[in-house]
């Protein structure tokens, strides 16, 4: 995958995401730490399918924690 449909790509997933309006901020975070740690994962792994899917796992864990409610 070239560096030109990986920004596509992500592109596409930051515009889907704008459009979740209903979500609750948690899973905003959950899902917005999946989308940027799937395309750091690809970057840094050199596009490798393994690497894309361990970032996304990653960011979307550390999304989620990071708009856990303070209660």
């Amino acid at each position: 995958m070239n560096a030109l449909s990986r920004l596509s790509a992500s592109a596409i997933v930051i515009l889907a995401m704008s459009a979740c309006s209903g979500m609750s901020e948690r899973d905003k975070g959950t899902a917005t730490g999946a989308a940027i740690g799937g395309v750091a994962g690809a970057v840094l792994s050199g596009g490798s399918t393994a690497g894309t899917i361990g970032g996304a796992a990653v960011g979307g864990v550390i999304g989620n924690q990071v708009k856990k409610d303070k209660n």
